[in-house]
């Protein structure tokens, strides 16, 4: 079920505008999310955390993020509030972004970041859902992957840890989690200036299974279960390298804060790139492959970060293959259940989607890793990734295609 491109459709400049709006705004969220882990290795001594503990911060803010993604999901369906529930959120995580830097202890810290996730896990599927609403069909896949992908990606990869760890080298953690929540100020106030809102038309997509368009429905479909599920395990995998990936390159690897920065921000460019360039490629080969070859390949970066030793360019450019696998993420957490089922149901799927592998992925996986961390050693989350990797390449065989001109031309 999707939009139905007929007069009725935005401006192209309207829809271009609408996607890069979305991905600026969705690239704070994750700079805002992202810079609790680059920022670890500074809050971590003053603070005295263990490594559970630094677990436990990081599935506080996915257990929020998966509450507020269905729950918001469901709301802007039922409301058709979009545009506001959108604006109100971006201000929210701001300012939880201030409270951040106020912390003094453990406790404070976690009541802060539990309050920011319950502030940005419903931004990602209110925002899909415009876009599956206002963008062609035939451009989706690409529309999808970058609002979802590029801006999250440049801002929240890339710039985060050279920037805040920069910033807090001079100015000290603090200040840095003060930077990091100015910025959203703006885009809610362009967002409420700029976005144009319509309930979306019914009309069947290609890729649809026929079914429907119940809550029950959503959930029988082959399609969102096998989203769901992959997306516990890459929610896993993008969560505990995040979360430990720092620590393990400045601990046991022995980098400097300044050279982990920098790895940690090669991720970042790989995710830019791969956001269009994976997105706009299953517009023209499909969905399905992707998602099969993306994570396998994800499989040599915790192996490269485990037993590479040769110079820090080559651990680099290891880096940077593996991490393409997040060119997939707005596949399984919004192109494919979209095209999946009934466009009144759209925010409602990206919401179980997005919210069930925040709450399985997102919370259990750090608090384990960090668990096993404090057990075995900080090499033990690098082999979680390596195996969340390896299964999700295998559950992604059962996916049914949905890209629209893969199914016309079959």
């Amino acid at each position: 079920m999707t939009a139905n491109p007929g007069s009725n459709e935005r401006s192209t400049g309207y829809q271009s505008l609408l996607t890069a709006l979305l991905s600026l705004n969705f690239g704070l969220v994750l700079f805002d999310r992202n810079a609790i882990s680059f920022l670890m290795p500074f809050i971590q001594p003053e603070l005295g955390l263990n490594n559970t503990e630094v677990g436990i911060l990081a599935g506080a803010l996915s257990f929020t993020w998966a509450l507020s993604a269905l729950g918001i999901g469901v709301l802007a369906d039922k409301s058709g509030s979009r545009k506001g529930l959108l604006i109100l959120a971006t201000l929210a995580f701001s300012f939880c972004s201030f409270f951040s830097g106020l912390a003094g202890s453990f406790l404070m810290l976690l009541g802060a970041r539990l309050l920011m996730g319950a502030a940005e896990g419903g931004i990602m599927p209110v925002s899909q859902s415009l876009i599956a609403t206002e963008v062609a069909p035939q451009h989706r896949g690409l529309a999808m992957g970058i609002a979802q992908g590029f801006g999250s990606s440049l801002m929240g990869s890339f710039v985060a840890p050279v920037l805040l760890v920069a910033f807090a080298t001079a100015f000290g953690w603090r200040h840095a989690f003060f930077l990091a929540g100015a910025p959203g100020l703006l885009t809610a106030l362009l967002m409420l200036w700029l976005i144009r809102t319509r309930r979306p038309v019914a009309t069947m997509a290609t890729g649809s299974s026929g079914k429907g368009s119940s809550f029950r429905d959503v959930l029988a479909d082959r399609n969102i279960v096998l989203c769901t599920l992959i997306g516990i395990l890459l929610v896993s995998y993008l969560v505990v390298c995040w979360a430990f990936m720092p620590l393990y390159l400045t601990q046991v690897r022995n980098y400097d804060a300044t050279t982990m920065g920098w790895l940690m921000g090669v991720l970042g460019i790989s995710a830019t790139i791969a956001s269009f360039a994976i997105s706009a490629w299953s517009d023209r080969i499909g969905r399905r492959p992707l998602m099969i070859a993306m994570p396998l390949l994800a499989t040599i970066l915790p192996l490269g970060a485990l037993y590479f030793t040769g110079s820090t360019w080559g651990l680099a450019t290891i880096f940077f293959v593996g991490w393409g696998v997040t060119g997939v993420y707005p596949l399984f957490m919004s192109t494919i259940p979209s095209e999946s089922v009934a466009p009144a149901q759209m925010a409602s799927a990206l919401g179980i989607c997005m919210g069930v592998s925040e709450i399985l992925g997102g919370v259990l996986s750090p608090f384990l890793a960090g668990y096993a961390a404090d057990a075995v050693g900080l090499q033990a989350p690098l082999w979680i990734l390596f195996g969340l990797a390896l299964v999700s390449g295998l559950l992604a065989l059962g996916l049914r295609e949905t890209a629209p001109r893969v199914l016309v031309t079959r």
